[in-house]
C-alpha cells in the first residue's frame, strides 16, 4: 500500500510504516498538482497537516485514496463528512500536540506581560541609539503569578494550558460546552496534586480574566468567538492568546481593542488568510507573532507520527489488505 504524507511525517513514523511494508513518500506536492500525483502513484493513504486542503473536489478526483489522515487536532482543512459519505475514513491525532501547544501559549503569555514583543522588534535596530527610551517603553511589565487565566475550550490542549498556568501560580477559570472539570492533576517535584479550576459563563470569564487563551474549533457558522461585543466586555488590560483558529477572533475588532488600550496585548499563532496574514496585524507593536507553529516541536511530531502509524496499521488490518 502507498502512503503519501504531503506535509511531511516524522522519520520514526516513516521507518515504522516502511518496516510494515508500506511504500511511503513525504515530499510536498503543490495543492493544484496533488490530484495528478495521487492518481499517478495510486496512493491509498493521504496524510496532511494544516497546509494541504482535502476538499470534495480532490476526494472525487482521487478514487485510489481509501484513508485520509490529519497530523494534528483540527479537521477544518478536510471535508470530513463528504469523505465518510464516500466510505473514506478520516483519522487525526488529538492527543499528540497538546503539551507543545500549551507551552507555546505560556511562551506568548510571558512575552506579552513583559512587552518582549516590543523589545525584540526594537532592540536590533534601536538598541544602541535608544536604549534608555526602550527601557522605559518595555519596563511596565507585570507578573503572571496571582493573575487569572480564562481558558475558552477545556479539551486536551486547554487542560494542559491550565496545568502550566496553575504551576505558575495563576488561578484558572474556563468555559466549555461539553466538559465539566472541578480540579486538575499536576505533577510537581515527583508528586501528584489536585488543584481546583472553576467553570464559569462566558461573560464572567471575560470580566475576571487577566489573560485569555482560546482552544476551540472553528465555529460552524464561521463567526468569531471573540468579536466586538465580547472584546467590549473584557477586563481592561487583558492579554489574549490565540493558538486555535484564525477566525476565532475578529481581527478588525482585535486591532481596535489594542489601539484603544482595552486589550494590553495579543499573541497570534493562527490567522485568517494563511499563509498570507494581513500586514497590519504583522506590523502591530502590541501583537506577539508566530507562524502557526504551536505543535511544531520534535516531541510532538514524533507523537503525531507514531499515532498516525498505529492507526494506519490498525486500519489496514481491519480492511484485510496487504
Amino acid at each position: 500500500m502507498r502512503i503519501h504524507a504531503n506535509d511531511g511525517i516524522s522519520e520514526q513514523a516513516e521507518t515504522s510504516l516502511t518496516e510494515e511494508g508500506f511504500k511511503v513518500t513525504t515530499h510536498h506536492v503543490p495543492q493544484e498538482q496533488l490530484n495528478v500525483y495521487l492518481n499517478g502513484e495510486s496512493v491509498d493513504v493521504l496524510l496532511v497537516r494544516s497546509a494541504t486542503k482535502v476538499r470534495r473536489e480532490l476526494i472525487d478526483a482521487c478514487p485510489s485514496v481509501r484513508l485520509i489522515g490529519r497530523g494534528g487536532v483540527g479537521l477544518d482543512n478536510i471535508d470530513v463528512a463528504y469523505a465518510k459519505d464516500k466510505g473514506i475514513p478520516v483519522i487525526n491525532t488529538p492527543a499528540s500536540s497538546s503539551i507543545s501547544v500549551a507551552e507555546m501559549v505560556m511562551a506568548h503569555l510571558f512575552t506579552l506581560v513583559r512587552d518582549l514583543q516590543t523589545a525584540n522588534r526594537s532592540m536590533p535596530t534601536e538598541g544602541r541609539t535608544r536604549f534608555k527610551e526602550l527601557k522605559k517603553e518595555c519596563g511596565g511589565g507585570m507578573e503572571l503569578r496571582g493573575k487569572t487565566l480564562g481558558v475558552i475550550g477545556f479539551g486536551r490542549i486547554g487542560r494542559w494550558t491550565a496545568r502550566y498556568a496553575l504551576g505558575c501560580g495563576m488561578r484558572v477559570v474556563y468555559v466549555d460546552n461539553s466538559t465539566t472539570t472541578e480540579a486538575l492533576e499536576l505533577e510537581i517535584g515527583g508528586q501528584s496534586i489536585r488543584v481546583p479550576v472553576k467553570m464559569v459563563g462566558m461573560d464572567e470569564l471575560l470580566e475576571v480574566s487577566d489573560a485569555i487563551s482560546l482552544h476551540v474549533p472553528a465555529q460552524k457558522d464561521g463567526s468569531a468567538l471573540l468579536g466586538r461585543t465580547e472584546l467590549a466586555k473584557v477586563k481592561p488590560g487583558v492579554v489574549i492568546v490565540n493558538t486555535a483558529r484564525g477566525g476565532s477572533i475578529d481581527e478588525d475588532a482585535l486591532l481596535q481593542a489594542l489601539d484603544s488600550g482595552r486589550v494590553r496585548g495579543a499573541a497570534l499563532d493562527v490567522f485568517l488568510g494563511e499563509p498570507e496574514p494581513r500586514a497590519d496585524l504583522l506590523a502591530h507593536k502590541k501583537i506577539s507573532l508566530s507562524p502557526h507553529v504551536g505543535a511544531a516541536t520534535a516531541e510532538a511530531q514524533e507523537r503525531v507520527g507514531d499515532e498516525l502509524a498505529d492507526q494506519i496499521i490498525a486500519w489496514r488490518s481491519s480492511v484485510g489488505v496487504s
